[in-house]
């Protein structure tokens, strides 16, 4: 599976840029995407985020004290272990004869008890800090500090008696060690040491001229830290003199100098420790301090604006901010509402994902790969019940597949540990993992049973393979991705029980995400369940696998318990009508089948659809980071711009120690709080969905389009079917598209705007495209105290194109 997505994606990479370049005559790189601020960083979520996928730094840019403060994705406390609880498969039965009966304060005592261990998942940890010290850079003047993202550069400038001083850092994609170049425009003015701080138990030392640190991941919950790692650091100077201890770097006198950071771990596996940590850190720095500077940032910035720059999005612009403060711009936002902040954070999405997340990596975790502490909140972990899957809601829609990978080989991984855990604890077949792993791919429930004793993790975190098939059509990444999704398939197959009130086929025990009680057939479940029996045996079809196997899926998705609509009108978060309409729980689980999934449609189930909404308006439009992230994508599955952009501006909110309410923190991170990196990716492709949709039988050009965005543009974005789209649109309508039709097909447009073009026909029946094609939800239930209106739906026009792979079709309005 990994191989072949990043042998496609690698060949496809270059036609993305030189596509998406000509289609629009836009300079990409000349974009306007830069943070910047007039003053140091005074705390850790003012820092710059730099970022190699594997190396992370924070970059302060304080003159007389700098802080690099770092990252390397493997360095995680404990070491290769299991938490699966002996005690659950006797268990078992039990506890779903106490949840049957009603008596859940008894099911969840029981499942404390024998689900779950002492051991609740390991944390991702910081790899300390280098310092630089300058004297007498604490009297500067004329200070600037900027993250371009269309290079991956982070610079500092500033005056000290006279002199221009210099910093340009960045995480380097093509040589991996991070590189800093320190410069002066006057000779030999440049002087200042650099030295480590690190909260581990460490040791600093010098080889050959390089400061070495070496140091460890820590001991967690009886689990021993086996992680080790080395940091080393150099200097290459123009001119003057420099001095190496074992202590620390001493340059004098010199005009510039280069700052090399080389960090390597002994990870080899989740189940193994065995690379050679010291050797591989020598060998990536002494590849790098060979490379002229110039070299080496031009290769770096290359590499990584050409995922960049595949998509380019233009909301319009509000003259005079050019030179204001990012800070600035955040607390302006609810007054003046400047459409080009939209744009900046929804770019900084992609470049943070594009940084944490690469081929043959770790996934980004709960805060990407920036940490600074040992022991984060979380721990910083894979929390698999939402905010890991909003980590790669951008990936595909955004033009950045290969992102995605890390993802599938920890799936991969998740298989292979969570047979032992279906095993072990459900006598199942196939594999489980509930709501949280770490990198040591633990399968087991962990915290306490009303937030971990979800069995379904592994379900939602398989619907990711499905969603690269139907953006890529790559049948050869489906065939190796089977086994993963059969596998998790299986799990249910094997261990769902009939419900003894309703006669439908459930998950038990269970809860709606960190929303208890302990329950059996929750909403999102039942909705998770559906997706990956129905889509398995989709796969199975495809691939010509067993016949026999597909229909035993389908007659188990006939068991499952429909979607139930209360006594509120609502979407039931559970099979009783329990919901409470003044309850503004930040999880919003149930309505997982309208986003990330596509069983609720305003054409083909208007019912839920209109419960949907009213479950989404009772929960309120406030939240923490990422469940506004969420409620972005769910306004805009709900066809309603305007509403998705008051979340927007709920999320632009300044957060900081004096407003605990705040949302975005002046370096762009969003704010659960404390920070959590699956808002800012949520917010991303909460964007991307307001501007194109294509889970529901058609490529739907501007489905919810807010009124303030009356006229802009879109080039990159990507549609299921293998259509990448550019579209502009004047007053809130629609005036030129192009697709790119990447592997051929029935392409069928949805548009608010009457179309014209080559070969467009108006559409009738269902549409032959099944990467296009949404599922048949079954008719739900509703109360009889529920009270539908009804839907009143904007007018659309629908066109089919057929189209074949490499070229490109061309359409605009209709006069």
């Amino acid at each position: 599976m990994i191989k072949t997505i990043f042998k496609i994606e690698k060949v496809r990479a270059v036609w993305f840029f030189l596509f998406t370049f000509l289609l629009t005559g836009i300079n990409l790189s000349a974009q306007e995407l830069k943070l910047q601020y007039d003053q140091p960083a005074k705390v850790w979520e003012e820092a710059l985020p730099l970022g190699n996928s594997r190396l992370g730094a924070m970059v302060y840019g304080i003159p007389d004290r700098e802080e690099i403060q770092l990252n390397e994705e493997t360095i995680w406390g404990g070491g290769p272990y299991r938490n699966d609880n002996p005690d659950a498969l006797e268990a078992l039965p039990q506890v779903r004869k106490f949840i049957f009966e009603g008596k859940h304060g008894e099911a969840d005592q029981l499942l404390n008890e024998t689900f779950f261990t002492d051991t609740h998942g390991m944390p991702y940890q910081t790899a300390g800090s280098v310092i630089l010290k300058f004297p007498g850079h604490d009297k500067y003047e004329n200070y600037y500090r900027e993250l371009d993202l269309n290079r991956a550069v982070a610079t500092t400038t500033y005056t000290v008696d006279g002199v221009e001083y210099r910093r340009e850092a960045f995480s380097s994609f093509a040589d991996d060690v991070i590189i800093m170049k320190i410069s002066a425009n006057k000779k030999g003015a440049l002087n200042f040491e650099a030295g480590y701080i690190n909260p581990s138990k460490h040791t600093i030392f010098n080889k050959e001229n390089v400061l070495i640190l070496e140091g460890s991941g820590s001991d967690h919950e009886g689990i021993p830290g086996e992680i080790r790692y080395q940091t080393h650091t150099m200097v290459k100077h123009s001119d003057g003199n420099i001095a190496v201890t074992d202590e620390k770097i001493q340059v004098t006198g010199a005009t510039s100098a280069l700052l090399y950071i080389s960090i390597a771990t002994n990870f080899t596996d989740y189940k193994t420790l065995e690379s050679d940590y010291a050797t591989n850190a020598e060998k990536l720095l002494s590849a790098a301090v060979k490379k002229k500077f110039a070299s080496a940032i031009k290769e770096h910035s290359a590499i990584y604006s050409e995922q960049f720059n595949r998509f380019s999005l233009t909301l319009g612009n509000l003259p005079g901010t050019e030179g204001i403060t990012t800070t600035e711009r955040i607390l302006n936002f609810q007054e003046d509402q400047d459409p080009a902040m939209v744009t900046l954070l929804f770019q900084f999405g992609r470049y943070l994902l594009i940084s944490s997340s690469q081929p043959r990596s770790q996934p980004a975790n709960l805060q990407g790969i920036w940490c600074n502490s040992m022991y984060p909140a979380w721990d910083s972990k894979y929390t698999i019940n939402i905010n890991a899957e909003m980590n790669y809601w951008p990936a595909e829609v955004t033009n950045l597949p290969e992102t995605h990978q890390p993802l599938f080989q920890m799936l991969k991984e998740l298989s292979e540990s969570g047979k032992g855990t279906a095993m072990n604890m459900y006598g199942a077949d196939g594999w489980v993992a509930h709501h949280n792993t770490d990198i040591w791919r633990v399968t087991s429930p962990i915290d306490f049973a009303a937030a971990g004793m979800w069995p379904t993790g592994g379900a939602w975190l398989s619907q990711h393979l499905w969603e690269h098939y139907l953006y890529s059509g790559d049948k050869e990444f489906l065939r190796e991705a089977y086994p993963v999704l059969k596998g998790a398939a299986d799990f249910f197959m094997s261990s769902l029980v009939e419900h003894p009130n309703y006669g439908w086929m459930v998950v038990s025990p269970s809860v709606s995400p960190e929303h208890g009680p302990v329950t059996a057939g929750c909403t999102m479940d039942n909705q998770l369940v559906f997706d990956i029996l129905t889509r398995t045996a989709e796969a199975t079809e495809i691939l010509n696998g067993d016949k026999e196997y597909r229909e035993n899926l389908l007659a188990m998705v006939a068991k499952l318990p429909p979607m139930h609509i209360g006594q509120y009108s609502q979407l039931q978060e559970w099979l009783e009508d329990m919901d409470d309409p003044n309850n503004e729980h930040r999880h919003v689980s149930h309505l997982y089948g309208l986003y990330p999934g596509n069983q609720i449609s305003p054409y083909s189930t208007p019912e839920l659809f209109e419960a949907a909404r009213n479950s989404l308006n009772y929960r309120g439009d406030m939240a923490t980071g990422w469940s506004i992230g969420w409620k972005v994508n769910l306004w805009a599955r709900l066809l309603d711009g305007d509403h998705a952009y008051k979340i927007i501006k709920n999320m632009l909110t300044l957060a900081g120690r004096d407003n605990p309410h705040g949302r975005t923190y002046p370096n762009l991170f969003t704010a659960h709080p404390p920070f959590q990196i699956d808002g800012n990716f949520g917010l991303t492709a909460g964007v991307a969905e307001m501007l194109l949709q294509s889970h529901d039988n058609a490529v739907h050009l501007l489905p919810a389009l807010p009124s303030i965005w009356d006229n802009g543009s879109v080039s990159g974005i990507m549609a299921r079917g293998g259509f990448e789209v550019s579209m502009e649109w004047e007053e809130g309508e629609v005036t030129t598209v192009k697709v790119h039709s990447r592997i051929g097909g029935n392409l069928r447009l949805r548009s608010h705007t009457p179309l014209t073009g080559k070969n467009l026909v108006k559409a009738e029946g269902d549409n032959s495209n099944r990467l296009l094609m949404s599922p048949e939800t079954a008719t739900p239930i509703i109360s009889d105290k529920a009270s539908l209106e009804g839907l009143s739906l904007a007018e659309v026009f629908e066109y089919d194109i057929p189209t074949v792979a490499g070229k490109t079709y061309s359409f605009k309005a209709a006069k």
